[in-house]
């Protein structure tokens, strides 16, 4: 009988080209990366959300699940120039409806490859995957006995703030909102790329009362990076930790159709990289996930493609 379950990592995801007689330094992802079943040096570890529950609940278009899969094949034949280990730490497998359930596997593999030193990133999924990466980020920090100023950068062309009373790929920030109110703890919450004609007044006014720092795919231009770099740069003064989520639909359409709900305008990508890299050199981003990767609707797997080389820049 199916059910929402955790997997270890399929290896036979991992294929490319080998190019031997040019030596160890022609290595590519399909070669660098090792399953991860036992105790392991300190590197970086990839963990699949295979679901789409939530976008189904926010009523977008299924496919998501089916992420995880295409982003790994997408990133196998890439060249590899990290320094650390890499490995697959498997798939949290969502059962139809069973969201919560699965979340919650999801956070407690994440907890569980950070306090065994890794650093993880997250291979989506909808963007439900948000509030399991957050919760099992909190999970390590509460394990660890520590209590950081932690804050959210989330790259995406909606707020996903929603109050619905149930879970959905549009209400994990508001969740995460109220596991810090729980916790005690400040929300700090920053969202680079938000269009405003796909987010409701409703979803603004929750944003203002949770002090959210927004950036408007309208402020982003290539030849004038000051406000976002001013917002990043704000966003991570204020906090010790960072979880950093991207949503591919911040992208435009022509370059992520393979998304549940595309953007008319997004973000460039040149702008976005630059961004990643200003967040990576604070040293300060301890989880990280790619979401809404959803094959169904890729064109060439053009989307996978992408998600790819933001994964690479990730984990670099």
């Amino acid at each position: 009988m199916k059910q929402t379950t955790y997997k270890i990592a399929d290896m036979n995801l991992w294929q490319g080209r080998v190019d031997a007689e040019e030596g160890p330094l022609a290595r590519r992802w399909h070669q660098q990366v090792q399953s991860l079943t036992g105790p392991s040096a300190a590197g970086v570890a990839l963990l699949g959300f295979c679901s789409d529950a939530g976008v189904r609940r926010n009523q977008g278009n299924p496919g998501a699940a089916m992420g995880p899969k295409a982003l790994r094949t997408a990133a196998a034949n890439l060249s590899w120039h990290g320094e650390l280990p890499l490995y697959d730490g498997g798939d949290v497998f969502c059962h139809e409806d069973e969201l919560e359930l699965a979340q919650s596997l999801y956070a407690e593999q994440v907890a569980r490859l950070l306090n065994s030193g890794h650093r993880v990133i997250g291979l989506g999924g909808g963007h439900e995957i948000a509030f399991g990466s957050f919760t099992g980020l909190m999970r390590h920090l509460q394990d660890r006995g520590s209590q950081p100023r932690v804050g959210i950068i989330n790259f995406d062309a909606h707020l996903d703030l929603r109050r619905s009373a149930r879970a959905s790929s549009g209400t994990p920030f508001n969740q995460c909102a109220l596991l810090c109110e729980q916790l005690g703890t400040p929300f700090h919450y920053t969202c680079i790329g938000v269009s405003r004609c796909h987010n409701t007044a409703a979803l603004f006014d929750r944003a203002e009362q949770l002090n959210t720092r927004i950036v408007l795919d309208e402020q982003l231009n290539g030849w004038n990076p000051v406000p976002l770099f001013d917002a990043l740069d704000q966003a991570l003064a204020e906090v010790d930790v960072i979880y950093l989520t991207i949503c591919l639909d911040v992208l435009p359409a022509s370059l992520a159709p393979g998304v549940s709900a595309p953007a008319v305008r997004g973000m460039d990508m040149g702008l976005l990289e630059a961004a990643l890299e200003r967040i990576k050199a604070s040293n300060k981003v301890m989880m990280a996930d790619i979401a809404e990767l959803n094959p169904a609707r890729d064109h060439h797997s053009l989307t996978a493609r992408v998600a790819a080389r933001l994964l690479a820049r990730l984990a670099g």
